[in-house]
């Protein structure tokens, strides 16, 4: 966390002096500046005074313009000269709640600090929106430049795509060409993720499209399917059980999670209670039905080469397939030694 060395309390203070009674508490009521930091409405100011809200709006935009153009706000560049250093530091453009907790962790500062970026010229707050969140810039070419790369950047990612850190990283610098290489580090590129509301990081740090249910978790298939992907191979549905309960602290039971993996077609039984991922290229169906499928796929095979393919599909034992292979009802055995699939009026 950052420190600044003005103090912002005595700081908006100053500025509020320049003001007459009721506008200077309108905007500490409007900003939570005083003993309750709760900011209130135009309206639950409006009915506190017996006015209407839009009288409100005029005494707040009067209240900022008079600051603005008083002596106390010249008096105070060295403060705004701080925030913006710091500001820049933090990557140019920063999400306002990032800012203003990297300054601050208790809320009256923080109160305080937005106070004074809403009265310093300099800084220009750019609303939320569908696309990011409130954020904060003093440099419009570069909030629109770092904007359009997140914008380009999440029109290239599927909904099923998850990236590592370092994968989305890289994908973003390969964006922001024309931002200047000061800003092109680790920590500034990660804030600058955050930005956007289209982009999302999910419990075991992987990034992907925010509404996607690969980061926007929502039950236990959701978990189960983060905790095989994190383990990357076939994993017991009891241990996926037990991971769910640790990575995302929440009560998993064995029966329910087993129930839940059987049920979504994301994942594949590959063994005795082993789960795999059906985007890992595994097969589903039982023994008979892989070897069918890899008979299909390859044409007739040899013993060995069916045992070695169904191997990379399930944890089976030799033995069941072959006893698989000998069920003339299913496979038959060709001149040349080979296994192929039996005549579709033998399978009926």
């Amino acid at each position: 966390m950052a420190t600044v060395q003005f103090k912002p309390k005595q700081t908006t203070k100053r500025l509020l002096s320049a003001l007459p009674d009721r506008a200077r508490e309108v905007l500490v009521k409007r900003y939570g500046l005083g003993k309750d930091t709760e900011k209130m409405t135009l309206d639950a100011i409006g009915k506190l005074y017996g006015i209407t809200r839009e009288r409100v709006r005029q005494i707040e935009n009067y209240a900022l313009a008079n600051i603005r153009k008083s002596d106390a706000y010249k008096s105070e560049k060295t403060a705004f000269s701080e925030l913006e250093d710091l500001l820049h530091s933090l990557g140019g453009i920063v999400v306002e709640d990032d800012f203003l907790g990297h300054v601050a962790k208790d809320k009256s500062l923080q109160n305080n600090i937005h106070f004074i970026l809403v009265i310093g010229d300099i800084f220009k707050k750019r609303k939320e929106d569908d696309e990011f969140k409130h954020r904060w810039h003093v440099n419009e070419e570069l909030a629109k430049q770092v904007e359009d790369s997140l914008r380009k950047l999440y029109s290239g990612l599927s909904d099923d795509d998850l990236l590592p850190e370092s994968e989305i990283v890289g994908k973003f610098l390969s964006h922001l060409e024309l931002v200047s290489e000061k800003y092109k580090n680790q920590e500034i590129i990660k804030r600058w993720l955050s930005l956007s509301k289209s982009l999302g990081k999910n419990a075991i740090g992987e990034w992907g499209v925010a509404h996607s249910p690969n980061v926007k978790t929502k039950g236990m298939r959701d978990y189960a399917f983060l905790v095989i992907r994190k383990h990357g191979s076939p994993i017991h549905f009891k241990e996926v059980a037990k991971q769910i309960t640790q990575v995302f602290k929440k009560k998993a039971h064995v029966a329910t999670t087993h129930n839940e993996l059987i049920k979504d077609k994301r994942f594949v039984l590959v063994g005795r209670g082993l789960y795999a991922l059906r985007e890992w290229g595994y097969m589903s169906g039982v023994v008979k039905d892989v070897i069918k499928n890899i008979i299909e796929k390859n044409g007739p095979l040899t013993k060995e080469d069916i045992i070695d393919k169904v191997l990379k599909e399930r944890y089976v034992k030799e033995n069941t397939i072959m006893v698989n292979l000998q069920n003339q009802r299913f496979f038959k055995k060709t001149k040349d030694g080979k296994y192929d699939v039996a005549e579709s009026k033998a399978t009926a």
